[in-house]
């Protein structure tokens, strides 16, 4: 879903998974927490209402999981084969140990006062924050090339229909309840909703209407033993 960090000439497929790694991982941590941790589950009931239900499915765990396990075997995989040029960007790694550090400042915070689901609300928004760094420079990208070619667009597809399907889920558990404190009560979920739909929007408004690939015709069949053949007769000459 995230891989349109992966900029042509910008970002390396590197600095893409690490960022992909980090933002797994926040966002593994609340669900996780959410679901099996009594002390947060009691801190979300006093902190809306206790006759809600939780906003963390077991469907948003193991999405988590698996999000975190693949990003963790790529990057295992960057780290034990020939990467060539690539490597982490400077950029990326300022930005990564930015998140760190304020995740750890968070931690700081909730110690003292015991504010487990205020951290791990704060773990949700830094995700949130993480997955707007990685689609908005491939967007900025499109638009200074004027051309979306370079990433695929099926990507995007199925990344709007998981944005769109994960919107609808909250709403229909918002109506079920007659309540909006399943959206609001997990805030970063429904960030992560509106942000993925939001971009997928604009980089498919790209695609399509904006900046449409140009077809480029296929060599004609032996174009490349004529050519060759050509040459052999020049250089005779």
């Amino acid at each position: 879903m995230d891989s349109f960090c992966v900029l042509v000439h910008q970002f390396s497929p590197a600095s893409c998974i690490e960022f992909q790694e980090e933002k797994q991982l926040a966002y593994l941590v609340y669900n996780a927490s959410l679901l099996f941790s009594p002390t947060v589950q009691n801190q979300y009931h006093n902190k809306y209402d206790s006759n809600q239900m939780l906003p963390v499915a077991p469907n948003d765990l193991a999405f988590s999981i698996h999000a975190v396990l693949l990003s963790g075997f790529t990057l295992f995989q960057i780290g034990i084969y020939d990467r060539g040029s690539q490597k982490f960007l400077k950029t990326s790694i300022c930005l990564v140990s930015i998140a760190m550090l304020a995740a750890a400042i968070c931690v700081l915070i909730a110690i003292p006062k015991h504010s487990w689901f205020w951290l791990v609300s704060c773990f949700n928004t830094i995700q949130v924050i993480m997955t707007v760094t990685m689609y908005f420079p491939q967007a900025l990208l499109n638009f200074k090339r004027k051309t979306t070619s370079g990433f695929s667009v099926g990507n995007i597809l199925l990344d709007f229909l998981g944005g769109i399907t994960n919107a609808i889920q909250m709403v229909m558990q918002s109506i079920d309840q007659n309540s909006l404190e399943n959206l609001f009560g997990n805030i970063g979920k429904t960030l992560l909703a509106l942000v993925t739909i939001f971009f997928d929007i604009v980089l498919l408004i790209q695609h399509y209407l904006l900046y449409p690939s140009k077809k480029i015709p296929p060599p004609p069949p032996n174009s490349t033993v004529v050519n060759v053949e050509l040459t052999k007769e020049i250089n005779q000459c």
